[in-house]
């Protein structure tokens, strides 16, 4: 028996596999998500996982706040950027205003997150 396929016919498995690849691609991860995600790998509850990453997030901050850096080899660093005084413009009425100085945080990706990307 003879069956016809066009070029262009994709069977309804492989079209799931690419529609689930396309959302995974394009997919931002969410807190909710990281910590199920955090809670199925290291066999730990939602909330252990919740405490955990709550408490890694105070600590970066803390570190940052106090001029430091946090640098997790692998992975990259958290560092704290100064971003100059400089004139900006009013795109409504094209008058220059002043943007004042500020600190800003910053993420250098390690050389292994890097290479898995």
């Amino acid at each position: 028996m003879l069956i016809f396929r066009p070029k262009n016919f994709v069977s309804s498995k492989k079209r799931l596999n690419l529609s689930l690849h396309k959302f995974l691609k394009n997919h931002t991860m969410n807190k909710a998500e990281l910590i199920a995600k955090l809670a199925d790998d290291s066999g730990i509850t939602k909330t252990q996982a919740n405490a955990a990453l709550d408490s890694f997030i105070e600590a970066v901050t803390k570190t940052l706040k106090g001029g430091g850096k946090v640098t997790l080899v692998g992975f990259g660093t958290f560092s704290v950027s100064k971003r100059a005084a400089r004139n900006g413009r009013n795109p409504q009425t094209g008058a220059v205003i002043k943007i004042k100085a500020k600190k800003v945080a910053r993420f250098k990706a390690g050389k292994e997150l890097q290479a898995k990307l």
